[in-house]
């Protein structure tokens, strides 16, 4: 995974964010394996339904959450509820269905 180290991207509160594949993070975050295989999960969900379905459904996803989560939304988007599950596994990625994520939903 291509690691871009940053001052301005992510934003505040977030360590890093996987943007088309590739993680940037702040220069004075400190990333664990358990990050790099949590964002390897979405780089894995990011093939599957494509860069542009993959943001939309995103965002979309995460405005539903808002109204029912409020300030957890983030926590609940089943793409983060899949990769905050298998961060720790790092077989995880060998044995995933495709769309695993639609579980989480």
């Amino acid at each position: 995974m291509f690691i871009i180290r940053n001052l301005f991207i992510p934003f505040k509160g977030f360590r890093a964010i996987n943007l088309c594949g590739i993680l940037w993070v702040k220069s004075d975050a400190e990333i664990t394996e358990e990050v790099i295989n949590h964002e390897k999960i979405h780089t894995a969900q990011i093939i599957e339904l494509g860069f542009i379905f993959f943001y939309l459904f995103y965002i979309v996803e995460w405005l539903v959450r808002l109204i029912r989560f409020k300030n957890r939304a983030y926590r609940n988007i089943s793409f983060e509820r899949e990769a905050y599950t298998n961060q720790t596994n790092m077989n995880y990625l060998d044995s995933r269905k495709h769309y695993s994520f639609l579980k989480w939903m």
